[in-house]
């Protein structure tokens, strides 16, 4: 069937088998929470400090991992393998962090002090290097959606690293209290898919439409926007209601912007 032939049918790159089932992130969820709980209980009967950077890995991981598996698994006009999406949460994750917490140590040097504006600035920037760079760099033949998938898993690397070291600043605080520890993991981890993972998701979308189709600057510079304020807000007020208003506002336009792309037939990106 011809490409022509193809689109006249309603038939799409998205509607290929997909790479990875749709149900996947469910078996990566729960594989992962076992694991952790296994860990856990290990941990307290035997009190051997070993198995503590296992806890504090899953923990930080297992939440951004499968949020990363349904994302990809999503039927998006995308040409993405497994392989850049690894690269992206491995690379985004190190790269953000690292570069971020150079800037803020400058910054704070410099100043004195480093408002919460300026942290969300920095870490909204720092976690678009890898998809930026991807883009640059790779011959990709979809833009919103491949930015999308790759920004979710850039955002997954940095909010997995980040919980990690949380983690680890409470259990030298509270000297050894796994209750705390586990406290501190379980609510990063259930909002990291509407902060970190979502915030980058939808502005490297936003990016590679812009600098893959030509059009859309003033779009890409809104998103970013809405994402530091997001950012902002969330660093800034904290709590728990504050943190569940603003993780059902990022939430709801990742998802929107997801099934956005998800229904976009063959040519509409560009239009």
């Amino acid at each position: 069937m011809s490409q022509v032939e193809s689109t006249r049918t309603g038939r799409r790159d998205s509607e290929a088998p997909p790479r990875v089932a749709r149900w996947t992130w469910i078996v990566v969820l729960v594989v992962g929470i076992v694991l952790f709980e296994l860990v856990r209980r290990t941990l307290v009967a035997t009190q051997n400090p070993n198995f503590l950077p296992s806890l504090i890995l899953l923990g930080a991981a297992v939440v951004p991992a499968a949020f990363l598996t349904f994302v990809a698994s999503r039927r998006l006009p995308t040409d993405l393998g497994s392989g850049p999406i690894v690269v992206a949460a491995l690379l985004g994750g190190v790269i953000g962090t690292v570069v971020a917490g150079t800037l803020e140590y400058d910054a704070m040097q410099r100043l004195g002090g480093l408002p919460m504006l300026a942290v969300a600035l920095i870490e909204e920037a720092a976690k678009l290097i890898i998809p930026a760079a991807m883009l640059a760099v790779a011959r990709f033949r979809h833009g919103p959606a491949n930015g999308l998938v790759l920004g979710v898993a850039s955002g997954a690397g940095f909010a997995a690293l980040e919980t990690m070291g949380y983690a680890l600043t409470v259990l030298v605080q509270t000297r050894g209290n796994i209750a705390a520890v586990d406290g501190e993991l379980l609510l990063r981890g259930l909002l990291s898919p509407a902060a970190h993972m979502a915030w980058t998701g939808l502005t490297a979308a936003a990016l590679w439409r812009w600098t893959r189709l030509g059009h859309g600057l003033w779009w890409f510079l809104g998103t970013y926007v809405v994402a530091v304020v997001l950012h902002t807000v969330w660093d800034s007020v904290g709590g728990l209601i504050v943190y569940v208003v603003l993780a059902i506002v990022a939430f709801t336009l990742l998802i929107l912007t997801t099934h956005r792309l998800g229904r976009a037939p063959t040519g509409s990106e560009a239009r």
